[in-house]
């Protein structure tokens, strides 16, 4: 994350955020902040060394809004809304969308009962497995599409050059580049050409994908933001899956991912990365697909959580 310079965004408003989960349980910013690698992608940006997040977020009605969230302490953060001193209800949704994003209504307590009973995750229960999100469930599809068969670099070219050229700018933001822009909405990348995700994307075979996608949604052929909102028993996890394995770009990987961010963790995210770090946290030669399930089964609907809060230990310094 680049440092934030002072100037016509500095900052003019701050709001304080609990940071305790609903049944009381710990929240640990920093490893909510590191929880996966697309947390990093515009429009956040991560500092995991002083714990912050820029992020820019819609404002319904209003023009974007650039905002800071940085700790105040074990049960605290802050959030700094930059530029002009925002009104009530500005603030009042600031401080939604910054909820939404860090999952700060969600209840972890039952994972955390299971982990407490098992070595290997007991340190989770101090407050890790919250899986930062995007403001909407289609930049949260589309991000996951761009991270498939492809360098994380070019994942990074992929969504920052989409937010630089679709995305709306906030008030005060830098006249080029990601910084202070949303992510485009579904009607923004539906309209912009084939030229655009070839040359200015370079998405390669993801842009018919990506075009595609947003096309259906801007049309309202398919509702993304209604698969986030539905409970299990609304929506079980397998009917889940099977919508999201019918989007174009979304293969098996991409939909566990997927899930994994709409806060259904019944799969585990099966990839080139995942497989050998397993095997080598495990101390084994190989582990299978099958020898990793039956590890994290008695998880339940979080064994995909665990799975992947066992990967992930070592990202964040004891």
């Amino acid at each position: 994350m680049k440092a934030v310079t002072d100037g016509p965004a500095r900052a003019a408003s701050s709001i304080d955020l609990p940071l305790v989960g609903p049944q009381g349980e710990p929240i640990d910013l920093l490893r909510t902040l590191t929880s996966h690698g697309v947390a990093t992608l515009p429009p956040l940006a991560v500092d995991e060394h002083t714990c912050t997040l820029e992020v820019t977020v819609p404002i319904a009605g209003h023009r974007p809004r650039m905002v800071r969230v940085t700790r105040a302490g074990a049960t605290a953060a802050q959030i700094t809304v930059l530029g002009i001193r925002p009104s009530d209800g500005t603030r009042d949704a600031v401080r939604r969308a910054v909820g939404h994003i860090l999952r700060l209504g969600e209840d972890l307590s039952s994972f955390y009962a299971l982990a407490t009973a098992d070595p290997d995750l007991a340190w989770a229960a101090a407050g890790a497995g919250r899986m930062i999100r995007s403001s909407t469930v289609f930049e949260d599809i589309v991000k996951t599409i761009c991270t498939t068969n492809c360098a994380w670099s070019a994942t990074e070219r992929m969504v920052t050059a989409l937010v630089a050229h679709l995305g709306e700018p906030a008030a005060g933001a830098p006249a080029n580049g990601a910084r202070g822009r949303t992510f485009p909405t579904p009607a923004a990348m539906a309209a912009a050409s084939n030229a655009f995700y070839r040359n200015t994307v370079r998405a390669g075979y993801r842009g018919a994908y990506l075009k595609g996608l947003a096309q259906s949604v801007a049309a309202k052929m398919v509702d993304l933001e209604a698969l986030g909102q539905a409970t299990p028993d609304e929506l079980p996890d397998d009917e889940l899956a099977a919508r999201l394995l019918a989007l174009p770009g979304v293969g098996p990987y991409a939909a566990a991912h997927i899930m994994m961010m709409l806060g259904r963790y019944s799969r585990l995210v099966l990839d080139s990365w995942t497989r050998p770090t397993y095997a080598r946290i495990a101390n084994r030669k190989r582990a299978t697909d099958d020898a990793m399930k039956f590890r994290f089964r008695r998880y339940g609907r979080y064994a995909g959580l665990a799975f992947w809060l066992y990967l992930t230990r070592e990202w964040v310094p004891e």
